[in-house]
């Protein structure tokens, strides 16, 4: 809504960055310091537990809980990033739904490259299921490279044959590593974070070797979506994973499941870790909380 805030941030993003590819070290430690200067809502806790082995932030609200779970999947392009740097998001969803969020730690490339990933995200997702979860009461929700493990949790917890969770929630999540969209050449520039180069570099630790081309890499060119749960994908409009987003959304209603897509103009990558000092991600997480509470 207010032009001044998009600038604002759109110029912190830009800010010069050391030249060339850093170390992974490097990586970790500055996505940690932005993701600290986040605001993370008041009348909320945080508890360090474990789900399927992995450790796990459990964020609640600090009166009673509604029934209910969002299983999150923190972003980092399967490299950084941690249930701690995605805490103003789950702080910001646990406060406005009032249901308990498990923030999981999964294993990180390039120590643990695919499906390290998913393999975690399914053994949290079957422990809180054994735990007595019922899956109509679970919502998978993530952003960045979470995002696109709520997509591909949800098809390799179908291929294990476990019962699919009631909704999820994707903030600007990554769902192609072909990077075949138009929008990685068309919003070229006009993305402030990313660059093709970036994504590759971080891409190549996660991939191993792995080729791209199958669903449980790239879900918006090869996923079967049949009998998937309600989704809402919400990105922005100067992303270059836009197309991620808007073609998964496409297959989606081609498999003839629920799906709304969300898309903000003038808006970074998961903007909506700005709740707080931009308007369009306080209202975004209300949507998705609106979301949540349908559906849980």
């Amino acid at each position: 809504m207010s032009k001044a805030q998009r600038e604002k941030i759109d110029a912190m993003l830009r800010a010069p960055r050391p030249a060339g590819p850093r170390s992974v070290e490097a990586i970790r430690a500055g996505f940690a310091e932005l993701m600290a200067t986040m605001i993370v809502p008041d009348g909320i806790r945080t508890t360090e537990t474990e789900l399927g082995g992995h450790r796990t932030l459990l964020v609640e609200p600090e009166g009673e809980a509604r029934p209910g779970t969002i299983l999150y999947f923190h972003g980092g392009s399967f490299v950084f990033g941690s249930p701690e740097t995605a805490l103003s998001l789950t702080g910001n969803l646990v406060a406005r739904t009032g249901f308990r969020a498990l923030s999981v730690d999964y294993r990180l490339a390039p120590e643990h490259p695919f499906p390290a990933a998913i393999e975690d995200t399914v053994s949290a997702y079957r422990a809180l299921l054994e735990g007595g979860a019922d899956p109509a009461t679970v919502a998978f929700a993530g952003d960045s490279a979470g995002g696109g493990l709520t997509v591909t949790t949800c098809l390799a917890a179908r291929a294990a044959g476990l019962p699919l969770p009631a909704a999820i929630v994707a903030f600007s999540p990554g769902l192609d590593a072909t990077r075949t969209g138009e929008s990685m050449d068309s919003k070229a520039g006009i993305d402030p974070l990313f660059t093709r180069e970036g994504l590759e570099y971080t891409g190549s630790m996660y991939l191993a070797g792995a080729d791209p081309a199958q669903e449980l890499l790239s879900p918006a060119v090869y996923a079967d979506l049949t009998g998937f749960p309600p989704m809402l994908l919400q990105v922005g409009t100067n992303e270059i994973l836009l197309d991620d987003s808007t073609r998964l959304a496409e297959r989606a209603r081609d498999a003839g499941a629920d799906v709304i897509l969300d898309v903000v103009a003038g808006v970074p990558h998961v903007f909506q870790s700005f709740a707080g000092v931009l308007d369009e991600a306080d209202e975004a997480l209300d949507r998705a909380a609106l979301f949540l509470t349908q559906r849980l």
